[in-house]
């Protein structure tokens, strides 16, 4: 990973290699693709502003007016593709997608333009077969209305052609970057790779199923380790199966994208993320850690103990990883250098703790996958609390361990000081027990919650005009929905991808070997074990929409009570995700606390091998899951 900025990153600016997980820089930029990312940041800015107005309406007229909107989830929905949409061509612009260079950064220097060059390839190739596809879909949905608006669904339909037009331009304007030996090389390494696809066509036919080996085995491996973004790597293996092995037609592909990206649950996704930095802005992340920095700094080890206890909290209100990082890294860790910390233990607990805080809710994650397997969110968000305690306790247990060695010690401070401290702590305190409450008792949805948090935070900041930096609120709004854009088009790729294995008959097959595996505790060894190397490789968005509507059918077979198995799955995914050398989570951590991954790596593994010890002990015992479900 190529060395960072010297310069400190402001609190709440998250750099794109931590978003993205990848240590590509963005290119040198064409006056179109200037153009088209000012044009994608005003348009994703205003859409989650319009999201949050419209959303917030609704759930005004269905609690305080008791007479529900009947227009503002259609009119959601409708404007959620569009910010899905023109986020990831923001997310383009920036060179934010997810992909994992991990593989790509152990080649030798002199081969690495060759693979990036087949990589940018690949994406052309799949954008201008895919805009074409979305072109035809726009144009199918054009005798679909709407039930409230009645309007024609191809008002909504058309974000897709239009946003995959807008990334086709920039990555054929982007060649130009590319070598022509380099680029001559890719398009005839891609024609290589394609030709018995096209010259034995009849045998794949003939194949069947079995051909999804050849098409979602090798060939999403070899994209992927390229160092194609996922979304993309998942979208053409998609459609060269569909292609050569079937009788399809591909418009099917994005049907599922579309029904993956539309899902009124994952509109969540964004609100949770604007909230994340509006949290850091109006200053409650950083007044959480002062008063927990005012009740144990003064014991050894206690900036320790404080940030695995700031990652808690924070996490049920940010519900993302990368949020939490960026709320908590400049406030903890300059202070934590004054008192001797090594940089790079530091940032190990500090991905060791958000792998620990994956089930706290609201994470996105618990969306997700309760969105795509159909577990009840209020359920995900019970039984996620004491797994993510037991967890915690392991860490506090080995961060008290070995903290008689580390650190130093400074004055207890006063009673004054905690209770001023605890005064100014109560809004950020308050706010996750409020997304608790109202989603156990069923009050809202996990979408409408993420709105009244929004609000919340944004009632505070108004009341504390002091800590509100009301100049950085359009680049928040345009890194939420470049953000949200790219995690949603995984979720859409991934769903379309996770179809084309069902129609195959894969989930047939994996549901008999699973079922066979000698019971449901083999089946959950075997489950940690699949989640933990996936999570690692692919981030877990992407594994909960392609493995979870396979395998929860599985689990309920086996007796396995659904939000016990999810906890279990996203605890391994965290595991996996900041797991080096592929974990894409770790490399963020790195990124946003400035060290190297080399010298983080070693400090990592014993702190992996007590959660991974907790991971085991949750697993055996459901009954710290389930004793919390309603």
């Amino acid at each position: 990973m190529p060395a960072l900025a010297d310069a400190v990153l402001p609190p709440g600016e998250i750099p794109p290699e931590a978003v993205a997980g990848t240590a590509h820089q963005a290119p040198a930029q064409t006056a179109i693709e200037c153009f088209i990312g000012k044009t994608m940041a005003i348009l994703g800015a205003g859409l989650v502003v319009i999201e949050v107005i419209i959303l917030a309406w609704g759930v005004t007229t269905r609690y305080a007016l008791d007479s529900p909107s009947t227009w503002s989830d259609e009119v959601a929905i409708i404007l959620f593709l569009w910010l899905s949409m023109v986020g990831a061509v923001l997310g383009l612009q920036r060179s934010e997608h997810m992909r994992m260079t991990a593989a790509v950064q152990m080649l030798p220097p002199t081969w690495r333009p060759w693979v990036n060059a087949f990589a940018h390839v690949v994406c052309v190739v799949f954008l201008a077969t895919i805009t074409y596809c979305s072109v035809k879909y726009t144009i199918d949905q054009h005798i679909v209305t709407t039930p409230v608006l009645e309007i024609s669904d191809s008002w909504r339909a058309s974000a897709l052609p239009i946003a995959f037009l807008l990334m086709l331009v920039i990555n054929v304007l982007r060649l130009r970057l590319i070598q022509p030996a380099h680029l001559i090389g890719a398009i005839a390494v891609t024609a290589i790779i394609a030709a018995p696809f096209w010259i034995f066509q009849a045998t794949w036919l003939a194949m069947g199923p079995l051909s999804l080996t050849i098409f979602f085995g090798p060939l999403v491996v070899i994209m992927i380790f390229a160092g194609t973004p996922i979304a993309f790597s998942f979208g053409a293996a998609t459609l060269a199966y569909l292609f050569f092995s079937t009788h399809v037609p591909l418009t099917i592909t994005l049907n599922r994208m579309d029904v993956g990206m539309s899902n009124l649950l994952l509109l969540a996704v964004p609100l949770f993320i604007f909230l994340g930095v509006l949290i850091e802005v109006t200053g409650m992340a950083r007044n959480i850690v002062n008063f927990l920095a005012s009740l144990l700094g003064h014991v050894r080890g206690g900036l320790e103990y404080v940030l695995l206890g700031a990652i808690f909290l924070i996490s049920g209100i940010s519900g993302s990883k990368i949020a939490d990082m960026a709320a908590i890294t400049p406030i903890l860790l300059p202070e934590m250098k004054k008192r001797g910390h090594d940089p790079a233990r530091m940032v190990a607990l500090l991905a060791a703790a958000c792998a620990m805080s994956e089930t706290i809710p609201p994470s996105i994650v618990l969306i997700a996958i309760g969105a795509v397997a159909g577990v009840s969110i209020a359920g995900l968000f019970a039984g996620g609390m004491l797994p993510a305690v037991v967890a915690a306790l392991a860490l506090v247990a080995f961060v008290g361990w070995r903290a008689h060695k580390q650190g130093t010690v400074v004055p207890r401070a006063s009673g004054g000081a905690i209770w001023h401290a605890f005064l100014l702590a109560a809004p950020g305190l308050v706010l996750p027990m409020l997304i608790r409450v109202f989603v156990l008792d069923g009050i809202a949805t996990a979408t409408e919650v993420s709105t009244i948090g929004v609000i919340y935070a944004l009632v505070i900041g108004i009341l504390t005009w002091k800590h509100v930096e009301w100049h950085r609120m359009f680049p928040i709004l345009a890194d939420t929905a470049s953000l949200s854009g790219v995690v949603l088009l995984i979720v859409g790729s991934a769903t379309a991808m996770a179809w084309a294995l069902t129609q195959s008959g894969f989930s047939r097959a994996l549901t008999e070997f699973m079922s066979n595996a000698g019971g449901k505790f083999p089946f959950m060894a075997l489950s940690i074990v699949v989640f933990i190397v996936l999570g690692s490789v692919l981030e877990g968005m992407p594994v909960i929409v392609l493995l979870g509507p396979l395998l929860f059918p599985v689990a309920r077979v086996l007796g396995i009570n659904d939000v016990h198995y999810a906890i279990v799955v996203i605890l391994a995914m965290g595991v996996g995700l900041f797991a080096p050398p592929f974990g894409l989570g770790f490399y963020g951590a790195c990124a946003i606390g400035r060290v190297s991954p080399d010298d983080t790596m070693r400090h990592i593994w014993p702190l992996l091998g007590v959660l991974l010890i907790a991971l085991v002990i949750i697993a055996a015992f459901p009954i710290i899951t389930t004793v919390m479900l309603p």
